[in-house]
């Protein structure tokens, strides 16, 4: 089923994360506006309010008032969101005392081992479930500088290490095997922070202060991912995705689709906040498969479920490459896509990092379990409405993490 349309996406999570937490080690007032109102967001700012900050929406815009964070009298509850277990942590471990986090079903099960390590390097002290799961407490207090070599690519760990970095005596490097996202160092520049950047690394001198800013969200390139693929698979589509972050390392999924065969072309490109935004015009194509892999997948890994999609309507064959990131997110991906596809009686080849996806597949109605998944969810919806089959789908409800509204606005597409 083809398209034609225009919309605007919720805001961006990462971004929305971050404007909160620097807003709360920033000294004066912040404004946040166009913030995602997902529930991972609203962990983020239930758990710096019970760090001491001040966090209160008028009209639309959120004011947070920080700069004296102090040990927590309760558990902080990180929900279901990894992004605030992880950079929490890092601010955690520069809090004089202890400081106990924990999460939902899901959340108690994904690596924290990964951020224990080089915040315990520091100084930090952490005791853990089996030593790498939530509940987690963390004894903070005075910290030292590193110089961290990190295996695999992973924005999270870098910026927990940043956000400590920040407060530790003396220096702190974090060195990545490829760039990862990058909005913590934007957004701490634009903070007023002093970083060093350069190939795969970045650095700075602690202590450091940050100062208050007004913050403007744009929407999630995340959350475009969907539309996008919607109307790039299917011939005839024209979809145009308003005032989105354009931050080169989240629209790795743009490059893929271009390959691919959809005509993709970006417009009123400007800075906002240290971010590059501007609009997404896709037109639909016949689409070829392709390889996905290398250095390209941390600038995609949330959105291979729904380049799946696409590849699952392309003609030939699509492999997914250095991705075992997938297996540790909020379900294992690469198992439930797999599984997925199968219940919808088209077979789909699972490896160790990645799939392989033989298309077009011949598919046919059926339910598909999410495992809660948010992105898991809103992929095989768009595929039930690009390739006009009924997929009933276990948990729509999980959809409201990363996308509230998302089955209402693609309505508005059909």
């Amino acid at each position: 089923m083809n398209i034609r349309g225009e919309l605007r996406v919720p805001g961006d999570k990462s971004i929305s994360h971050r404007a909160f937490m620097l807003g709360s080690l920033a000294r004066g007032s912040t404004t946040v506006s166009g913030a995602l109102g997902s529930k991972d967001v609203a962990s983020t700012r239930r758990v710096l309010e019970a760090l001491g900050a001040r966090i209160e929406e008028k009209g639309g815009t959120w004011l947070v008032t920080g700069g004296d964070l102090r040990e927590p009298s309760t558990v902080l509850d990180a929900g279901n969101s990894g992004t605030t277990a992880r950079l929490v942590s890092g601010i955690c471990a520069a809090i004089e005392g202890v400081s106990v986090m924990t999460g939902d079903s899901s959340l108690v099960t994904r690596p924290m081992g990964r951020v224990m390590r080089p915040l315990g390097k520091m100084g930090a002290q952490f005791l853990a479930r089996q030593d790498r799961h939530l509940p987690m407490a963390v004894r903070g207090g005075r910290l030292t500088g590193i110089s961290y070599g990190m295996d695999v690519a992973s924005a999270q760990v870098k910026s927990a290490i940043i956000l400590a970095g920040l407060k530790a005596e003396g220096s702190t490097e974090v060195t990545e095997p490829f760039p990862s996202r990058d909005h913590s160092e934007r957004m701490l520049s634009y903070f007023g922070a002093t970083l060093a950047r350069g190939g795969n690394s970045v650095g700075l001198e602690g202590p450091q202060e940050l100062e208050a800013r007004e913050v403007s969200v744009p929407g999630d390139p995340s959350s475009a991912a969907f539309p996008a693929v919607w109307a790039a698979a299917t011939p005839g589509s024209e979809a145009l995705i308003r005032e989105v972050c354009l931050n080169p390392t989240r629209i790795g999924f743009i490059p893929v689709l271009k390959r691919m065969g959809a005509v993709i072309t970006l417009e009123n490109v400007r800075e906002v906040c240290g971010e590059p935004v501007g609009d997404i015009l896709v037109r639909g194509a016949v689409l070829q498969g392709t390889i996905i892999e290398g250095e390209e997948i941390p600038k995609l890994i949330d959105e291979i479920p729904i380049l799946a999609v696409a590849a699952c309507l392309a003609e030939g064959r699509t492999v997914v490459r250095d991705a075992s990131e997938l297996r540790v997110k909020e379900t294992d991906r690469i198992k439930a896509l797999v599984e997925g596809l199968a219940s919808l009686g088209a077979g789909a080849e699972e490896t160790p990092d990645g799939l392989v996806i033989e298309g077009p597949l011949k598919l046919e109605r059926g339910s598909v379990r999410t495992y809660s998944d948010h992105r898991i969810a809103m992929s095989f919806h768009i595929l039930s409405r690009a390739a006009g089959i009924d997929v009933a789908i276990d948990d729509p409800g999980c959809v409201d993490i990363s996308f509230p509204g998302f089955f209402e606005l693609m309505e508005t597409l059909a």
